[in-house]
């Protein structure tokens, strides 16, 4: 829990995921049609939480050992930054598939 708040309290981007995740997670439940499809609507927006929290933890790290440029640093960061990209990706397209499917004329 204490990493939690601390990510609360000094990542911008996970309070924009949690906020993402209250608003969406509702949808969830119109969106999907049964227990599968919920999951993995509300599954992959954990996904992008998980990663992010990642990612953060990463960048953490890397800035405790030192704050002068390095490439390894660099590449680090971005790296945990492109984990988060997938992660959303997977989610922007499991969601817009699903949508996809419900509005979609039979």
């Amino acid at each position: 829990m204490r990493g939690l708040r601390a990510a609360w309290r000094n990542e911008e981007a996970i309070r924009q995921e949690i906020a993402l995740i209250i608003v969406l997670t509702p949808a969830a439940f119109w969106v999907g049609t049964n227990a599968v499809e919920y999951s993995l609507l509300i599954g992959t927006l954990l996904l992008i939480m998980i990663t992010e929290l990642l990612n953060s933890a990463i960048e953490s790290t890397v800035d405790r050992i030192g704050t002068e440029h390095h490439e390894l640093s660099g590449r680090a960061k971005d790296i945990g930054s492109a984990a988060v990209f997938v992660s959303m990706v997977l989610a922007g397209l499991t969601w817009a598939l699903l949508l996809y499917a419900r509005l979609a004329p039979s």
